[in-house]
Formats: C-alpha cells, structure tokens, sequence
C-alpha cells in the first residue's frame, strides 16, 4: 500500500522519525494525499444532495452581490487548478522539457485536476443554495472549507519552512499558486459563514430570526442572543415572541400524525382483519402508540425537547379533534374535567418521556461498555459486581410496579378532586346562597388528605430505590474490589487501577440512577397512553345519522324514527314520522319530558338512530334551549365566522331587539363577552343565540325554545319581528319548540308530542276542534289567553309600545358564571342541560382604564374589556418565596435533610481519600506479601463509608418526603379555604379556566415538581462544592482559574435564567386560553356542528396552541444556549486542570494529578446540572407564588362574628329596608337607589320590573353577596351587616333561577352537613312530589347526580331546589324566577305547595309571568333601581302607572285579573 503511494507521490509516504524530530512534520506525501482528499471526499459525498435540488425547483433567489462573489472567488480558484495543471503538463511535455529529466509524479496531475472538478461542483452547489428559496447558507459548503482551510495549513507551513531553512524558493510558480490560492480559500470560508439573505427571508428573519442564521450560527444558537439580551434588560412579554418555523407549528404537526396515525391504522386494521377478532378497541390503541413512536422516529434525534413539544401539541391537537366528533355515549364516560387533564397532564407525560427516549439505548450501552474496560483492570472480580447489579433489577422491577399502583391511585384521587372543584366553581353562588362552604371545603380536604397518604407512599417508596441507588456503585466497587484482592495475594491495588476502576463505576452511576427514573416516566407514560386510547377510541358521531338529499319533496322529513341517547339505551322518540314543507312554520308542543329537545336533537344527528332516516334540504341554522356565548365581541357572536354584510346585520339586530342593549353596553357591539355569556342577562344572551341564527341565512331553522328566556313583550316583537309570519325567516322553514301559548295561533302547523310520541298535529283551529290532548293542554293553561286571542289587532297595538319602553340595562353582575369547564351538555334522562336566563338582570360590568380592541378609537369607551389579562409576575422570583415554601415544609425537616445531605457528601468525599490513601500502599507493602489486617481495615471502612452515604441519602429523602408533603398540604388548603371566601365579584370577573389552572397545574407542580428539583438542586449544590474542594486540595494552582471561571457562570446563569425564567410564565399563561377555549367547545358542542364550524373552530384550537408554542420553543432552545456555553466553559475548566498539572508536572504525584483530572471532567456536568437545577427550581417555585397570589386575595365578611344571631332568629320575619344602595364595583355606579320599605311578618311580596331594575340585586343584598354603600337592612330589627355570613345566610332560604344541583349523592345535594335523618328527608321529597321518582330509582337518596346535574330533568332539578328549602323551615324565603323555566305544570306544583307549606313565612317571588304574583299581600314595582309602586295588586290596576301597562302587555286585563 504505501510502495503504491510512495510511487504516486514521488516521496516517502510515512515515516514515524519524522515526529521525533525537534521540529516535527508530516510528510509532504501524506499532505498532497490523505489531506487532499479528506475534504474534497467530504464534499463528493454531499454534492448528490445539492444537486438534487438543482433538478427539482425551478423558482429561485435573485442574484446578490455575496453570490456573485463567492462565485467569482471559485471561478479564481478553478483557474489556478487549470494553471497548476498547465504548469505540469508543460514542464513534462512543453518545449522546453527534458526527456532524460524524471518526469513530475502522477500526483501532480491528479491532485489539479480533482480540485478543477471539485470547483465546479461547488459552483453547482452554490447555485442550488440559490434554489431553496428560504435557505441562507449550506451547512456542508461551510464544513467543507473549513475541512479544506484546516488541512492545507500543514502544507502552508511546511513550503514556509523549507523556503525559510533553504532561504531560496525551490519551486516559484507552485509556491506562488498554493499561497494564491489558499488566500481565496480563507475568503471563499469567511464568506460561507455570512448568511445570504433574500428580501423575502429578510421580512421573516424580523418575525423569527431562526430564518436567517447561518450554519455556524445554528449550531451555537448564537440567533438566540437578541432574546437573551432582551430578557436580561427587561421581562419578555408575549409580544416578544418569535414566529413559529413552519415545521414547528401545529398545522404541520397534526398533518404529520395523523398521517402516520392512518397508515398504523390501515396496517393494523388488516392484521385485525386476518385474526378476525372481535375487540373493536384494539387496533386504536395500538394506532396511537405507533403514532407517536413513529413520529417519535421522524423527527431527528438532536431536537429531542423540540420532539417532546411536537408530540405534546399532536396529542393536546389530536384530543380536541376527537371532542368535536364524539358521540354522546363515549362523551359521557369522561367529564370535561377529565378531558382537560388528557390535554395538560397526559400529554405533558409524552412530553416528558420523548426527552429521555434515547437512554433506552443509550444506557445499555454505556453499562456494556464500562463493564469491558473495568474487565481489562481487574479481570473476572469484576463479575463480583455484576452479580450485585444484576440482583439490583427484581427488586427496582418490584418497586415500579408498586409505584405505578399508586401513581394510578393518585390520578384517581386527583380526577375526584378536580370534578368537585369545578363543581363548586360552577355553583359558587349557591354556595354562598345556602352558606355550603364549609361541606364543600370538607369534601375536597377529605379526598386532598387520601391524595397525600398516596403521595406519602410513593415518596417513601422512591426513598428505597433512592437508597438502593446511592448504595450502588458503592457496593458494587466494594464487592468488586474486595474480590479482587483477596482472590491472591498477588493482586495489589495500586493508583493506576483504583482510580481508572473507580471513574469507570463513576460512569456506571449515571445509566443506573437514569433507569429508575426512565422506568417510573415509562410507567407514567403507560398510563396515559392507555387514558388517552380510551378516549381517542371511543365512538364517533355518525355522520351520515342525517342526509341533505334535495331530490325530496319536503324540507324536513322523518320516516319511521326511533332515536335514543345512546347505544344501549331506552328510545326516547318512538317511530316518529313527520313531513315538513319548505317555507313552513310548524310548532312543537307538549309537556316536560315528552321529547321535543330530543326531537330537535335528532334532527341535528345528535342522537343516536336504532331505526328510521331523517333528511334535511339544504343549511340548519340552530337555537338552542339554552344560549351558548362565547368568549368574544358580541358582534363576532353574531357574525360567527361569517362575512359582515353591514346592511343585513343591521336589519338582524333591529329584529331581535338588541338595538337598546348595544346603546347600553359600554362598547357596543364591540364589548367583550365574558365566559358563558356572563356579563348580559338571559334574555339577552337568548337574544343573541336568535340574531347569530338569523344571520346565518340558513334555510332550514330548528328553535328550542328561544322565547322562554325573555319577558313576554320581547318575546312578542321576536315572533313579530324574526320567526312569525312577517317576520325575517318567514320564506325559511322553521321548526319552534315552545311553551308559550299566544304564539300558537299564528304557526301553520302544531306537533304534539306525548311522551317521545306524535299524538296529533294540524293547525290551531283543527286541533282546539278536535278536542285531543292539544285541547287538554290549552284549557288548562290559556284561561288568560283566551280572552285576546280572537284579537289579532290587539296584538299589533301591543306592539307599537315596545319600542318606547327600551330594556333598560344597567351595570351589574347578578350571574354565576357557571365554569367552562362543566356545563357539558351531556343529558341523560333526555333532557337537555337547561338553565335557561342565567338572569335577567343586564348584568354589563365595566373596567377601568381598559382599552378597546382597536386602538386606533381614540374614544375608549370604559367596560369594554370585561376578563382582565391574566396578571404575571415579571423579574426575579422574591427570595420570599422560597421562604414561604419552606415555611410551609417547616423549618426543621428543612435544616434536618440540608444537614444529612451535607455528611453524606462529607462520607462521599471521604471515601475516595481512602481510597487513594490506600492505593499508596502498593508503594509501601512493594515486593513483600500483603498483610491480611490492613487489607481487611481497609475494605471494611471503604465499605462501611459507601453504606453510610445510602444510608443518610434514605433518611434525607424520607426527611424531605415529609416535608414536601406537609407543605402541599398547607399551600392547598391556604388557597382553597381563600377562594371559599372571596366575594363574588372576584368569579365574575375571573373566567374559572384560572382558578382550575391553579387548582390543577400549580398544586400538581408543589406537590411533583419542586420536592425533586429541590432534591436534585441540594445534591448538585454539594456535589460541585464538594468537587472543587478535592481539585483544590490536589493542585492549589486551581484556585487561581476558579474564581473568574465562577464569575463567567454566574453571568451566564443569570441572564439564561432571567429569559428561561419568563419564558416558563409566559407558557403557562399562555396555556390557559387553550383549555378555556377547549371548555367554551365542548359546551357549544351542538351549536358548533349544527352550523357545520368544526373546521373553524379546529383552526382556532391549533392557533391557540399555536400561541402557547411561541413561548415554549424559545424556552427549549434557550437551555440549548445555555448547555453550548455552560459545555464550553467546562472544557476549559479541564484544560486548565490539566495545564496546571503539566506545568508543575515535576512536584505533583500521578495518583493526585489522576484524582484532579477526573474530579475536573466531572465538575463540567455538575455545574450544568446546577445551572439547570437552579433554573429548574425558580421556574417550578413560580407556582408557589401562582398560588400565593390567589391566597392573598381580599375575603368577604367573616363568617361568624362576636355577634351570633340569638337562637331561631329571625322569628316573625320581618324585612325592614332603610335608605338602601348598593354598587357592584367601586368604580360603577350605583345599582340600587335608597331603597326605603317595610315588609311585614308573614306578607307575600311579589317584585316586578323590566329587565335590570335591580330585583335580582335586591335578594343579593339580603344575602350580603353585595355588601352596602349607604342605608341598612334590618331583620327582626337586627342590622344584618353585624352578623357573620353563615349566621345570616344559614337563616334565610332562597330558591335560585337556575337548579344547581352538584356530582355526588341526591342525599348530598339536599343535606350536606347531614343535620337531618332520613325520614325528614323522605318527608320533604314527598311535599316536593319527588318522592315516587326518588323511590324508584335503585339506590334511592343515594343515587348519584352527574356533573351539573345532568341526569335529571329541569323540572325534577327545580322540585329538588324546592325540596332544599322545605328543609331549611326559615322564616324568609326568597323565590327568584324559579318558574320562569318550567312548563306549567311543574309550575303549578311549584306554587300550590309553596302556598301550602310556607304560609308562615315571609316570602318574596322576583317575577317574570304575572299571574304567577296576582295572589300576593303587595306587589313592588322597581324601575332603575328605584321603587315606584308598591301596593297591592289590585290597587296597582287601577292606579293604572307602570304595573298596569306590564299587566296589559302580559295579556293581564283588568276583567281577567277580578276574575282571578
């Protein structure tokens, strides 16, 4: 081989004397060889790449001047490659050659032309770099010249050489060629570094400066700097956020999964296919796994975290798709909050677990690896300790099966917890209504409690494995080196061998402590996965329950339908047929339960088809019972994706009487809608449900009941106005469910609907003929009605007037913002999820100094923002915080673990002098037998220092495990017994998605996160003192290099961890809009498909992500900023180390210089470990102030003061108001005017007034949920404001619009403090005429009411409400709307019991239906927060003011009021 070369060459080809000279070479042969063709292989190798490109696109970049250059520059170097080749060519066979002279040697003909070849290749390549448009440089070009440039150094200086030791230059021509065409080598290499940027790169590199960095750029993150700089100077906010690269952004993403999840899916369906089995579930699961492994593969190894963050978002993607489709029987298996915690936990698990994906294999090795060299030292004792590792592994199996039990546990308890506090989020007011704090908080600390002793058991168990693990590589050096010295007396432990043995089990501990942990993430991740399967696998909706065929005569038609919930369920429609023609009106009458919402339901494809087919003729627009809002301007409620045409939104919002509310909102029609709606009242959220139909244009519209939720008058003009025969929608056809009577004569057609049957149907004057359930059904509830229906005209007259009597509206907050998350419409006893008017009180809060979305309006108006920012805290985390954690653990368990972790290092340390004290006995005992006592001393304290550090590794553990857990309990008990009692303000202004983020994020972050990063922070913290405390003990000369070295950290650290820092907040403020998002969805379910919006609404959800990504994908790259520089730093540190060593080589002993170096190679990975921990533990401490910040949060009044209300207060009951106002915020105005009244023992007090004229404020106001700006309410002559809360609200008893029931027993939901015995309970449901249903349930007062109390009817919910207060037996009650909801029948049965049982009492009815309050002692008439009537009703009728003309437009006329 080197005959061959020498002979190419023309010289020697290698020879080793070389080297030993004084001067050192290479030989000039290995330098036009092997380094030559080095780089140029290099470039061979990568041009097909390049080329590739070349062929494919045809667009390219437009010339630029550093293309132009770096072309003419190889353009220069190709002519030198020709001239060299010349050159040769002519001294061999030019004119002037000699042919006895020996010609020149091959290589200097092959050598021009592989670099002429070369030359051109590289100008191809730098035209393809052209051709990938938003490419800036190539990253091969760039390592090929810097290759190139490095190994033709050594030919540079060997030619100066010679020239200078000869001082003639042999050879000019190729002298001045080599030296020419180096020079443009080093250019052509400065210029690959510099980014060619086009002007269309350049518009992205503003938004995201990833697009122009360069190669060397990338590789050192240096295009991070700016934001790093920028985080230093000032907290990042999210408008510092970079663009995502178009491969990082969910769209892609989600493309890439969901191909790789289709084609695991074919593959696996086909294998099913083949075994023929029947488990339908099977093939998803295993879908889901391979999908994720296979886009595990996909994306490169290197962005292992970036890999993490895309298979988080592809999941949190792929689980809000599968929301939009699912079937109501797969929807009710997991609640809302269920979904939500796939989306933030178990997605974040596949996050976590991706980042340690590669020490599967990577682990394996390094142990395989350290056992063949540690085989090399000292042969077979080695497997002394493999014996001892490999018993290690049943018992770590045995641990991780025990631990996955309880982790399963504890996300059991953790689910329970967090359905209870969404519960309570939802029904917050009740709570504080019925003054059920307490219990509830009772409830949630129970189950808190059995949470913890599950953490307890884990921590305890993960303290064995920590012990088994610290004790490891002691026991295993122990058992090992025991063996081998006493296997014969021959073997002696000298410096050489301890040391390089002891590195080698040193790099053994790192695979061995990261299996466990692999193994618990792996077991973590298992568990999700099967979570996740179980969702993603349920049912889908079936599409095709509905057709859209227009070849049908009818617009609507229904043959032969028989449709129930789900699959297994009892049909609620029975063999329906109906035939619906276009442009028709038709009604849907019947009583509570008989099906009409299940038969709109249908119609949407919502329920599930056991037989029949529906077809619809063209677009459904859909109204349901109850109005879904979203989180958003009213005007895009409105618009709801669609195109604004000005002029028809215009007519829309006349025609559904919106007009007065928009001159009352502070914004218009650009004031931000809160969550569900809560800043406007029922009926204007009702209102707003119509318009967004109406705009639609939609031909076929399905209404469920639009019209319940708005006073009567309104509900008059809609009919007119929108769905009546004059109305907008009158060529559309339109299918209205409705319970109100005066509208039936004027539909084409009525369907009667007895018990999810049609009994009859026909127009309004066949069917009252007929004299069939219709007729039944009119007699009992159109006394009133009767008398005017012959009256059209009057109808009409009516109308005109409402016009002049605008709703007025003001300022207030009279809802509970039931939470995103829960009011899932999931029914099952067929009835829909149906608080209708949340309340009719306008309820517009305002803010200060808010600003509108459009900037640009100079004219602010104030209250358009109505949900604040969520606030962040900015700079560095308050040192108090920390103190707080550790408050909260005690200060003993703090110092204690502190303490035992500190003489564990201590033993560390110790044992590794002895170690080398021992090694100098190879010295000592040279050339004479070992004795067998020192050798026996010297095992047994080495031994007994390596059990020791296991030992106090345990207790400090288990010390910390107790800590950490009395601190999570006390930081969640401080912030649920705060959020009990904050006012009610705070929920209304606070879109619950927060206060569960808090809940479930943060406490899982305290309970998780810090107990480990704190561990890992005091280990790390010891190792590196510990670490340089040896290095310095060995070489003094160190400590010169520590102190500057430790000053570069600290600025490095500081301005990583400013920007990380900040980073991390913004991720989880950015996060929390996902899951609102994701709660408003799963709400509007329905609504969403009904006008076919998925699409839209799916795009929003990868925007939203989209938006969480910005803050994340910064944050991974800067820990890659950090680890390039933190590595580089530690490189020198051993350079050092070891340059010390070198230059005081003459002093120092081998077996210290050893102990230094490796210490040294080992202080690089502690102090980025430290770094990373320090960091870690600031983002994960956040949470504590996340949480702190909702603990410090200002309380209502105290819930028992001095001053306890005397026994059985209030007695007689009566009210007495003096000078009475109120606001809601400071900053509003007032709501409630000096209201002055008395109300005697006993009355019966009826209250009426337009929408928001402060009726629903007057109950709040006895309740004390608003508290007084002037004036005072006495009770029995007790000013109310001197009692404690509990005091006053346990006393009086309320029955609220909306029947909150919550998840757990009926028992619960009547009695939660278990004050009374069955019986009385039994008593109650029977007055409440529950008591045939409740008995025929299975499990009688113990069955379990699901999440909203879902699975009970509206009607049952209310009559479970009236059940609650016939308990109570107060002297006061309140009764607000509580029938406005009802049919008539449940109404009747409301009011004749209420008559009967409470006619001791003081009762007073907030009113919306008239007739319901004729029978009262004296009616209230408020108008703007002022009263303007009260007497009684008679009185009123004929004072003829304001009662009056509400009386007439309710179709009360005085004739029918004395018939009464």
């Amino acid at each position: 081989m080197s005959a061959a070369l020498e002979k190419y060459c023309g010289s020697v080809f290698w020879n080793a004397s070389y080297l030993q000279r004084p001067d050192p070479d290479l030989p000039v042969c290995v330098e036009k060889t092997v380094l030559v063709w080095l780089p140029l292989g290099f470039l061979w190798l990568c041009a097909p790449w390049h080329l590739v490109s070349l062929f494919k696109t045809s667009a390219k970049a437009p010339l630029s001047r550093l293309y132009i250059c770096k072309q003419i520059l190889v353009g220069l170097l190709f002519l030198t490659a020709i001239a060299e080749l010349a050159l040769t060519l002519g001294e061999d066979y030019g004119p002037s050659s000699d042919s006895t002279i020996q010609k020149n040697p091959t290589v200097l003909y092959t050598n021009p032309v592989l670099f002429a070849v070369s030359w051109i290749i590289v100008m191809l390549c730098q035209e393809s770099v052209r051709h990938r448009m938003t490419v800036v440089d190539s990253g091969s070009l760039f390592l090929f010249w810097l290759l190139l440039v490095v190994c033709q150094v050594f030919q540079f200086q060997t030619l100066l050489r010679d020239a200078l030791s000869q001082e003639e230059i042999v050879d000019l021509p190729r002298f001045c060629l080599f030296y020419i065409s180096y020079g443009l080598q080093l250019i052509a290499f400065v210029l690959s570094a510099i980014a060619d940027v086009s002007p269309e790169v350049k518009k992205l590199s503003k938004k995201n400066p990833e697009a122009t960095a360069t190669f060397l750029s990338r590789i050192t993150f240096n295009w991070f700097n700016s934001m790093v700089f920028k985080g230093y100077k000032r907290p990042l906010v999210q408008e510092d956020m970079w663009d995502l690269n178009e491969k990082d952004s969910t769209h892609s993403i989600c493309q890439q999964f969901e191909e790789v999840m289709s084609k695991e899916l074919k593959k696996s369906h086909s294998v099913l296919q083949k075994k023929k089995s029947k488990r339908t579930s099977d093939h998803n699961q295993n879908g889901l796994a391979k999908g994720v492994s296979q886009d595990v593969l996909v994306m490169y190894f290197q962005r292992c975290f970036v890999l993490g963050m895309k298979v988080r978002t592809a999941i949190m993607a792929a689980v809000y798709k599968k929301a939009l489709v699912v079937s109501n029987g797969s929807k009710k298996e997991s609640t809302v909050g269920e979904i939500v915690n796939l989306m933030s936990a178990d997605a974040q698990r596949f996050n976590d677990v991706t980042n340690f994906i590669h020490l599967l294999w990577s682990c394996p090795l390094q142990i395989i690896l350290a056992i063949a060299f540690l085989w090399i030292e000292l042969g077979p004792s080695v497997l002394a300790g493999l014996l001892v590792m490999v018993l290690m592994v049943p018992i770590n199996g045995w641990l991780a099966t025990k631990s996955r039990s309880f982790q399963m546990e504890n996300m059991k308890f953790k689910d329970k917890r967090m359905k209870i506090v969404n519960d309570i989020l939802n029904g917050i007011k009740i709570l504080k209504l019925y003054a059920w704090e307490t219990s509830f908080e009772d409830q949630i600390l129970g189950i808190r409690e059995q949470e913890l002793k599950v953490m307890r058991k884990f921590a305890y168990l993960s303290s064995v494995s920590t012990f088994i693990f610290a004790c490891a590589p002691a026991i295993v050096s122990l058992a090992t080196f025991a063996v081998f010295v006493s296997v014969s007396s021959d073997n002696i432990l000298d410096a050489e061998k301890a040391f390089t043995s002891i590195s080698l089990f040193n790099i053994l501990r790192f695979p061995l402590a990261m299996l466990p942990q692999l193994i618990s993430i792996m077991v973590q991740t298992s568990v999700s996965k099967k979570r996740l399967e179980k969702f993603l696998s349920g049912d889908d909706l079936d599409t095709m329950a509905v057709s859209h065929d227009d070849s049908y005569s009818a617009a609507v038609s229904m043959t032969d339908g028989t449709f129930a919930w789900e699959r297994d369920t009892e049909p609620v429609l029975k063999n329906l047929s109906l035939d619906i023609h276009a442009g028709r009106l038709v009604a849907v009458v019947g009583a509570v339960g008989s099906g009409k919402t299940s038969l709109i339901s249908a119609l949407l494809g919502e329920m599930h088809n056991l037989k029949g087919h529906i077809n619809i003729k063209g677009s459904v627009a859909y109204v349901p019972q109850q109005a879904w809002i979203q989180n958003d301007t009213l005007k895009n409620n409105i618009l709801f994706g669609s195109q604004l045409d000005e002029k028809q939104y215009q007519a829309v919002v006349d025609a559904c009487a919106l007009r007065p509310d928009l001159d009352l909102l502070p914004g218009g029609d650009q004031t931000e809608i809160g969550e569900k709606g809560i800043n406007l009242s029922g009926g204007q959220k009702q209102r707003v449900s119509l318009a967004r139909a109406t705009y639609s244009s939609a031909d076929v519209y399905l209404l469920d009941d639009p019209l319940s939720a708005v006073d009567s008058h309104v509900g008059k003009h809609l009919f007119e106005r929108v769905i009546g025969p004059n109305g907008l929608l009158k060529d559309k056809t339109r299918i209205l469910v409705t319970h109100g009577v005066s509208f039936l004569p004027y539909v084409d057609e009525i369907v009667v609907l007895v018990d999810g049957v049609v009994s009859e149907t026909g127009s309004y004057s066949s069917l009252r003929a007929s004299k069939g359930a219709f007729y039944e059904f009119l007699e009992t509830y159109a006394k009133e009605e009767s008398s005017k229906a012959d009256d059209r005209k009057a109808m009409e007259s009516d109308y005109e007037e409402i016009d002049t009597v605008p709703e007025s509206l003001e300022p207030q907050a009279d809802s509970s913002p039931d939470d995103i998350i829960s009011s899932t419409l999931k029914r099952e006893n067929s009835l829909r999820h149906s608080q209708r008017h949340t309340q009719h009180n306008g309820s517009v809060r305002l803010k200060k100094n808010s600003s509108l979305r459009n900037k640009k309006d100079s004219n602010d108006k104030k209250g358009q923002r109505l949900i604040e920012k969520e606030a962040m805290e900015t700079g560095k985390v308050k040192f108090s915080v920390y103190l707080q954690y550790l408050r909260a653990m005690g200060w003993c368990y703090a110092t204690w673990s502190f303490l035992v972790f500190f003489i564990q290092n201590v033993a560390f340390i110790g044992q590794n002098l002895w170690l080398s004290d021992w090694t100098n006995d190879a010295v000592k005992y040279f050339n004479t037998t070992y004795p067998s006592n020192v050798r026996d001393t010297r095992i047994g304290v080495f031994g007994a220092l390596g059990v020791a550090q296991g030992l106090l590794v345990f207790i400090g553990t288990i010390l910390l495990a107790d800590g950490s857990i009395s601190a999570s309990r006390s930081i969640h008990t401080r912030l649920l017994s705060n959020i009990l009692r904050v006012p009610m303000v705070f929920f209304d202004t606070t879109p619950s998605g927060r206060i569960v983020n808090r809940f479930a994020k943060d406490i899982f972050t305290v309970d998780e996160m810090i107990p480990m990063s704190f561990k890992s922070w005091i280990l790390c913290l010891l190792g590196v003192l510990g670490t340089l405390f040896v290095i310095c003990l060995a070489t003094p000369f160190f400590t010169v290099v520590v102190v500057p070295m430790a000053a570069i950290y600290y600025f490095v650290q500081r301005f990583y961890v400013a920007t990380s820092r900040q980073l991390r907040r913004l991720d989880s403020v950015s996060r929390s809009p996902i899951y609102s998002h994701f709660g408003e969805t799963v709400s509007g379910l329905s609504v969403i498909r009904a006008y076919g919006h998925q699409q839209r609404f799916l795009k929003q959800n990868e925007d939203t992500i989209d938006g969480n990504l910005k803050s994340v994908y910064p944050w991974i790259v800067s820990n890659r900023w950090l680890a390039m520089r933190l590595e580089s730093l530690g490189n020198l540190v051993v350079f050092f180390s070891a340059l010390f060593a070198v230059i005081s080589r003459d002093s120092l002993d081998s077996g210290l210089v050893g102990l230094s170096i490796s210490y040294a190679l080992n202080v690089t990975q502690t102090l980025n470990w430290l770094v990373r921990m320090t960091s870690e533990l600031e983002t994960n401490i956040v949470a504590v102030e996340r949480v702190s910040e909702y603990t410090e949060i200002k309380n209502e009044a105290q819930w028992f003061t001095e001053n306890r209300a005397p026994e059985g207060w209030p007695t007689t009951g009566k009210i007495c108001f003096e000078n009475y106002k109120v606001r809601y915020r400071p900053e509003l105005e007032l709501i409630l005017h000096g209201i002055t009244c008395d109300i005697d023992s006993t009355e019966k007090i009826g209250i009426v007034g337009r929408t928001g004229a402060g009726k629903s404020s007057l109950t709040n106001c006895l309740f004390r949920i608003i508290e007084a700006v002037e004036g005072r309410i006495l009770i029995d002559g007790i000013d109310i404001s001197t009692l404690g809360l509990h005091d006053l609200r346990s006393r009086i008893t309320i029955i609220p619009q909306d029947p909150m029931l919550f998840s757990g027993t009926l028992r619960m939901n009547l009695d939660p403090f278990e004050k009374f015995s069955d019986e009385e309970i039994w008593k109650v449901l029977e007055l409440a005429h529950l008591k045939d249903y409740v008995g025929g349930l299975p499990s009688g007062l113990q069955h379990e009411v699901s999440e909203g109390g879902e699975n009970l009817s509206l009607g049952q919910r209310q009559l479970l409400c009236l059940a609650r207060a016939l308990l109570r037996k107060s002297r006061i009650l309140i009764l607000d709307e509580a029938t406005a909801a009802v049919d008539l029948e449940t109404d009747d049965l409301i009011q004749s019991t209420i008559r009967r049982e409470f006619s001791h009492c003081t009762v007073l009815t907030i009113a919306h239906r008239l007739n319901t309050i004729l029978d009262s002692s004296r009616v209230m008439v408020l108008d703007s927060g002022k009263i303007v009537e009260f007497d009684s009703p008679s009185a009123l009728m004929n004072q003829q003011g304001h009662f009056y003309s509400m009386a007439k437009d309710a179709g009360i006329s005085a004739k029918a009021y004395t018939a009464l």
